[in-house]
């Protein structure tokens, strides 16, 4: 039997809150636009570039829209060619350890399924030395935005793992709601920019912390 452990990545890998705040800040500013408040822009990190800018500024038009896409593109782009994508995003305490003891666990495969783009996610592994870890690697360029399930339905066909074989791990409601369109058990986390009890409705599980999250892995295994 083949298990498949799948990962959302900000928030549940990684720390990236504040790359992505200061990249939102920067687009509403060079259109001279008050910026969100930070709630507000926690509160869509996982969704696609798009429809996070849609629910972050609604009242816009189409064309003002995709200029702030534009412009996170650009801030974020500029921070990780200045600094490298791991600095403005490091893993959050025990996620290395946690990586590292699954991909060597046997009949164990890992997946990612993100709402960063494909060179995004790329650059951010490489940097963090966990990409070989990683057996599919879903992004937003080939897929709808969460909480649509293709990600996971992609993931499954790519691994030929069964959805009852499979645990779909983030931090956000975005994440467990896709997990449960999917069929796939969905293990909510403390730590990220969701409110724990937002993920409730869907999460079959919650972590509150790396260790416990272990647990509950060891416990999808025996």
């Amino acid at each position: 039997m083949t298990r498949l452990v799948i990962f959302d990545v900000d928030g549940t890998l990684v720390d990236s809150q504040a790359v992505i705040l200061a990249a939102m800040n920067a687009a509403f500013d060079s259109q001279g636009l008050a910026s969100p408040d930070r709630a507000a822009v926690l509160g869509i990190v996982g969704l696609s570039l798009d429809q996070a800018v849609w629910r972050l500024a609604p009242d816009h038009a189409p064309e003002v829209r995709a200029r702030l896409v534009d412009g996170y593109k650009a801030s974020y782009h500029a921070h990780r060619a200045q600094h490298g994508a791991a600095v403005g995003s490091p893993l959050f305490p025990g996620a290395r350890e946690l990586v590292e003891t699954l991909a060597n666990t046997p009949g164990t495969l890992l997946g990612v399924a993100t709402g960063k783009s494909r060179r995004g996610l790329d650059a951010l592994l490489s940097d963090h030395g966990l990409i070989h870890h990683f057996a599919t690697l879903q992004v937003a360029d080939d897929h709808p935005s969460k909480p649509h399930p293709s990600m996971i339905l992609a993931a499954l066909a790519e691994t030929g793992c069964a959805p009852e074989n499979a645990v779909m791990i983030g931090d956000t409601t975005y994440d467990m709601e896709m997990a449960a369109a999917a069929g796939v058990a969905g293990i909510g986390v403390h730590w990220g920019y969701h409110a724990p009890e937002s993920l409730l409705p869907h999460a079959r599980h919650m972590a509150r912390d790396f260790d416990a999250l272990t647990g509950l892995l060891a416990g999808q295994a025996a």
